[in-house]
């Protein structure tokens, strides 16, 4: 069967399959896929199909009725890490590092908007004209943004930032070469001790993955509340684990949630550890303030280009939150936080951890660090992959505290 009569076929069967259902009524997958099962048998008694030809109709109507459409083969694909829709017609996909365009398309403008609502309709989020832009979730977890007309000016445009099945643990992101096996025993050491950890990087450096492989780490005895925009952290062995998400006001501007008032109310819920999934703005003075309050061992993310960008971008947040002077919202900063952690995605597009540094604290002005790993580049393969790792640099951490009152004694760090 040639492409243009396939599409006919299928457009042809999704006609009789909506003239005859009542969409108001609850019908189950199973159902819908028999009715579509017995419609293209029926039809192609008509027109010759192929076994394999059934086949493919069947998903492709029951994926348009029923599933995310013309996405759901690329959705199920876990070699498939981001899917970008850029309107109906231009549709580009992430595997293996590299971007490519999908050779398909949604039948309409109108069809990938239905695609849409039916996505953040399930999490109970809202998207239209008058509120254009959204964060949402699949059912299996991945990541959804969307911005509508008129601020998206190609029409709907819609990002899924995939995430595996299982989260990719520590000893995997060793032998991905992300980061070595001393930097990883030493923070499995810290996470341990308590120490505040904060992770900066880039978009798509592999902030929540390498946030996930840190939480392994953590006593799998302690309560852990987790708090984000919308929930994509995967942390296993924990039992006692509060999952917070925030909420969208409605469409009379009501009935928002934020990440300032999930912080606040999870320090009243007996938290051991607190981890904020990501921090962009005034919600920063309520994490720092949780951290400095008794609540270490708190974890974190933000973007940066570097560690020292991600301690400007921290003063910017706080400043949006209240008016302090910039001395006390370093002081503030510099007393919180204990290691960050900074992840860069680099030009042969691998993921590696690029710095971890202890902060030692506020001295003549500025935040000092104390680098404890560096990443150094030796040179290229001749298929440009890049060669280099993450180093000691030979200092020794300073605030050795909470490894004393945790018992542990690191001769290495």
């Amino acid at each position: 069967m040639k492409a243009a009569e396939k599409e006919a076929f299928i457009k042809d069967i999704k006609k009789i399959i909506n003239d005859s259902v009542d969409f108001n009524k609850d019908i189950t997958d199973d159902d819908m896929k028999e009715l579509i099962m017995n419609t293209v048998f029926e039809r192609s008694k008509q027109q010759y199909l192929s076994i394999g030809e059934k086949q493919e109709i069947i998903q492709v109507v029951f994926n348009s009725l029923r599933r995310l459409d013309v996405l759901q083969p690329v959705v199920e694909d876990k070699t498939v890490t981001e899917i970008m829709v850029n309107g109906p017609d231009n549709i580009f996909i992430e595997r293996a590092g590299k971007v490519t365009r999908l050779n398909t398309s949604f039948e309409s403008r109108e069809r990938l908007e239905d695609v849409i609502q039916s996505i953040v309709s399930k999490v109970n989020r809202i998207v239209n004209e008058a509120s254009p832009i959204v964060d949402a979730r699949l059912q299996d977890g991945s990541r959804v943004n969307v911005v509508l007309p008129p601020i998206a000016l190609n029409g709907p445009i819609m990002t899924i930032r995939k995430f595996p099945e299982k989260p990719i643990t520590m000893e995997q992101l060793i032998e991905f070469g992300s980061v070595t096996e001393e930097a990883a025993e030493a923070l499995k050491y810290l996470v341990q001790a308590k120490y505040n950890i904060f992770i900066s990087g880039g978009t798509g450096s592999g902030k929540t993955t390498f946030l996930n492989a840190l939480s392994s780490f953590i006593p799998k005895d302690e309560r852990i509340i987790t708090i984000e925009d919308s929930a994509e952290l995967q942390i296993t062995g924990v039992d006692n684990i509060v999952r917070l998400e925030t909420r969208n006001a409605n469409t009379e501007g009501k009935g928002e949630i934020t990440i300032r008032q999930l912080i606040k109310a999870s320090l009243r819920m007996r938290p051991e550890r607190i981890i904020v999934g990501e921090v962009r703005g005034a919600e920063a003075l309520d994490m720092l303030q949780a951290m400095n309050t008794g609540h270490d061992g708190s974890l974190s993310t933000g973007h940066a280009n570097s560690t020292e960008d991600m301690l400007s971008r921290l003063e910017t947040m706080v400043l949006s939150a209240a008016q302090i002077p910039l001395e006390a919202i370093r002081q503030q900063i510099a007393s919180a936080i204990d290691i960050i952690i900074h992840l860069s995605r680099i030009r042969d597009k691998s993921r590696k951890v690029m710095e971890i540094s202890e902060v030692m604290g506020y001295m003549d002005g500025k935040i000092q660090l104390n680098p404890l790993f560096v990443y150094e580049e030796e040179g290229e393969t001749c298929d440009k992959k890049v060669i280099g790792s993450l180093k000691r640099t030979g200092n020794k951490i300073i605030n050795r505290h909470k490894l004393k009152m945790a018992g542990i004694d690191i001769k290495f760090l």
